[in-house]
């Protein structure tokens, strides 16, 4: 099995290689579009159901809406429209046909152009407050609180598998309130759902904060996210949740009679996760032998594989394998038995090291003599061996020390890549020579921001909740700061 290209040779490279070996996804025969294969869908299924199971806790109900939007809906909240508008997929016809002068080619039919072009969904709140018009009239029919799974299309030239690609898959939430409190109370509780489900199933600690002014989603009056650090010392934002104020319900008269018999707007909120979710748990926990996934998310959780010279000793290994299988099913364990005979079990543990199952069993002919077997970690490449009594237990106690150990892992690691800075200098070199998160005293004005960005490419990635308050001045406009804000280089 050819081996990765190591992420200090090149990290991109490396990524590159790891999601199409791993088996997670490869480019797809239109530009720009992945194809997510078996292995990694079952990954991304793992994290769509605990998403799910939160949203639900939380009194959200899932629905679903048109993939197309009418432009004239995309045109109603100007800066959502503008925000959005040079990543638009546009319907403009409704049909083919045969090519008159070449039977075996179609083009499309000049006579079947539609009245209004239609948006291929980049994001949906202009189609859902279309909708909730219809639904709310009174504060009795709220809040409103729905999600989405779907896919959506924002064009995009330059493509990475699951970081930016022209369709991608997500979930989006859309709430509706009768008051501004108990929406941003919705918005931040979202923040805090995504932020938990980053941490304690996808083991990836993360930032929370709000985003500043220039990089705040198109029609929202404040958007919260959750930042990640990954290995190469980039940020990568890993989730977003938007109070949207009023300006949706204004934009299609969403309007309710509130309880002391006044017409008001509602208010709204929108949040979101994607695929982008698989770029950061690889790019987060992964290392030069392949993936490393947390238990929760490990579509298998521990492979056995035998090793035998006869069909005899492979006969005993089968019973004490079976055993063993059927011992973590009783669990909840997610077990596979792999006693193909066309490939050696060295070969099987580069695959199973390759595709990151935390737990690898071997039995062999003497493990059979001595009614034990040999366990070996996907997370530090340790192994020891283990008595065949209580190995259940044993496992079942590894799998929770793994995801705590590849947790603690990557905080040290975003620990060790954070630092502050006082000079714009300083910064600066930060930047080139480690990289990571910096913390930099901001003026608050777009034009710093804008000048950090052009000269440097790093962007304010939040200004993280619950900030300590430190008086500093500015690192270039040299105007009095009262908090340090986050920087990065981002994806």
């Amino acid at each position: 099995m050819a081996k990765l290209t190591t992420r200090s040779e090149d990290y991109s490279k490396w990524y590159n290689e790891l999601v199409v070996k791993a088996d997670l996804a490869e480019n797809s025969g239109v530009r720009g579009c992945m194809v997510i294969k078996p292995y990694g869908y079952a990954i991304w299924e793992k994290m769509r159901d605990e998403m799910d199971r939160k949203f639900k806790e939380t009194g959200h109900q899932n629905a679903y809406f048109p993939l197309f939007i009418p432009k004239s809906y995309f045109e109603a909240e100007e800066k959502n429209a503008e925000g959005f508008a040079k990543e638009c997929a546009v319907v403009t016809h409704y049909r083919l046909k045969t090519d008159p002068n070449n039977p075996k080619k179609l083009i499309v039919d000049p006579e079947a152009k539609l009245e209004e072009e239609l948006i291929v969904r980049p994001t949906s709140e202009a189609i859902i407050w279309n909708t909730y018009r219809g639904w709310i009239q009174s504060y009795r029919d709220l809040p409103i609180l729905i999600n989405q799974w779907a896919n959506v299309v924002r064009w995009e030239m330059r493509t990475r598998l699951f970081l930016r690609t022209a369709e991608f898959l997500w979930q989006e939430g859309h709430t509706a309130h009768a008051t501004k409190t108990e929406a941003i109370e919705e918005t931040e509780k979202m923040l805090h759902v995504y932020a938990d489900f980053a941490e304690q199933f996808m083991a990836m600690p993360v930032i929370r904060g709000i985003k500043t002014e220039s990089e705040r989603f198109a029609g929202a009056d404040e958007t919260y996210c959750i930042e990640a650090l990954m290995q190469d010392g980039k940020a990568l934002q890993a989730g977003t949740s938007h109070f949207l104020g009023q300006n949706f319900a204004k934009a299609f008269d969403v309007k309710f009679t509130n309880k002391e018999g006044k017409i008001e707007y509602a208010w709204a909120t929108s949040w979101g996760t994607s695929t982008r979710l698989m770029g950061a748990l690889i790019m987060t926990h992964s290392d030069d032998f392949g993936l490393v996934l947390p238990p929760t998310l490990a579509p298998i959780q521990v492979v056995i594989v035998p090793i035998f010279r006869s069909d005899e000793q492979l006969a005993e290994i089968n019973k004490v394998a079976e055993y063993i299988q059927n011992k973590l099913k009783l669990k909840g364990i997610s077990v596979k038995y792999d006693n193909r005979t066309e490939n050696k079990p060295g070969w099987k543990f580069a695959e199973y090291e390759l595709k990151g199952v935390p737990i690898r069993i071997a039995i062999g002919p003497k493990d059979l003599e001595n009614k034990s077997v040999e366990l070996a970690r996907r997370d530090n490449l340790t192994k020891e061996t283990k008595a065949l009594e209580g190995l259940d237990t044993y496992i079942e106690n590894l799998l929770a020390t793994i995801q705590k150990d590849i947790y603690l892992k990557a905080e040290k690691h975003r620990t060790e890549n954070t630092t502050s800075v006082d000079s714009y200098e300083e910064f600066k070199k930060v930047l080139e020579e480690k990289g990571g998160f910096i913390y930099a005293h901001w003026d608050g004005t777009k034009e710093e921001e804008a000048q950090i960005q052009e000269e440097t490419k790093a962007t304010i990635r939040c200004i993280p909740l619950n900030n300590t308050l430190e008086e500093g001045i500015s690192m270039i406009s040299k105007k009095p700061s009262k908090q340090r804000v986050l920087f990065a280089k981002a994806y």
